[in-house]
């Protein structure tokens, strides 16, 4: 399939800016379906205000929202854990140390013992 440069205009800055065969070309590798709706210079800028993130069209840290931490006794070596869920009386729960020296060593795959997958 053969294209041209297509004259398209930025939605920010109303300029003519030029998609050029090639950018096409990229754009058709990549699956892209729909062209540029900015020009390369709104592009950029958009990008810096974005901090450089993709995908969700916003700064991850700066709008998350601060986790509750609850304190508690660690079931292992009786320290103060402080951990991101409550509690519950019918599970143990373990300081960052001895969570860290509770699981397998191997992280290659191998989960060992009888524990189902996330996936």
């Amino acid at each position: 399939m053969q294209t041209t440069d297509q004259k398209l205009y930025c939605r920010d800055c109303n300029q003519e800016f030029i998609f050029t065969a090639g950018e096409q070309e990229f754009y058709a590798s990549r699956g892209l379906m729909n062209p540029p709706s900015r020009c390369p210079e709104c592009r950029a800028a958009r990008k810096g205000r974005m901090g450089g993130s993709r995908g969700g069209g916003y700064q991850r840290d700066s709008y998350r929202e601060e986790r509750p931490m609850y304190t508690t006794t660690c079931a292992s070596c009786g320290n103060t854990a402080r951990v991101p869920f409550e509690p519950r009386a019918d599970r143990p729960v373990y300081c960052s140390d001895c969570f860290q020296s509770q699981r397998p060593s191997d992280r290659g795959g191998s989960r060992g013992g009888n524990r189902r997958s996330r996936w």
